[in-house]
């Protein structure tokens, strides 16, 4: 369901949808097209999509955890997104790489629920490009049900029973970056798809 409120002076001030959200608009009635109508339509439905990315240990770089913020207040702007940080674990030193990794995944299985559509960001997966991340995205959108739900590993990657809940894989690049420096990558590369969603100039090709 989509409400629309006019304000005095010809101007559509909210657009609200069936999840309660609203936003606001200044759009003149007089120039109201098809175009805004979409543009109006898909905003609300962005706004009702649940975004999740679970990633093992905090970020200890303060450079990044500040940018990662910005754009994490940025993408809140065109979709509910969440950030759910696992702890690290304690005594690592004492275990096997593997042992770290099934303890790891432990956890994050715990974050997930029914219905959610994992993607895992892991070297091996798919490599898109900025314009096809974001037309990806807007499949996720008319398709997944629940929440779409990103993974970043901690250093040695995913346990077995990870890569087994695992719907996809995406990955960045080819280049091998620091888990710490992935988060901020993915997020602003996030952030950058709905830009170009949007139509906004963000993004220059």
């Amino acid at each position: 369901m989509v409400k629309f409120y006019q304000s005095s002076g010809n101007k559509v001030v909210k657009l609200c949808c069936q999840s309660g959200h609203a936003m606001p608009f200044w759009r003149e009635w007089k120039n109201f097209s098809a175009n805004i109508l979409f543009s109006l339509i898909l905003n609300c439905y962005l706004c009702s999509m649940k975004v999740m990315l679970i990633q093992v240990g905090k970020t200890v770089n303060r450079h990044f955890v500040e940018l990662i913020d910005e754009y994490a207040d940025r993408l809140r702007h065109y979709v509910n997104f969440d950030v759910c940080t696992i702890p690290e674990l304690k005594n690592t030193k004492a275990l096997t790489t593997e042992q770290q990794k099934t303890a790891e995944g432990e956890q994050i299985l715990k974050q997930l629920q029914g219905g959610d559509h994992v993607v895992l960001l892991d070297e091996h997966g798919k490599e898109l490009r900025s314009v096809e991340l974001s037309a990806w995205m807007e499949r996720k959108m008319q398709t997944v049900s629940k929440r779409l739900v990103f993974v970043i590993g901690g250093p040695y990657g995913f346990s077995a029973e990870v890569y087994a809940a695992a719907n996809e894989k995406l990955s960045l690049s080819r280049m091998t970056f620091s888990h710490q420096m992935v988060r901020l990558l993915f997020v602003e590369q996030l952030y950058r798809a709905m830009t170009i969603m949007r139509g906004e100039p963000y993004h220059h090709e």
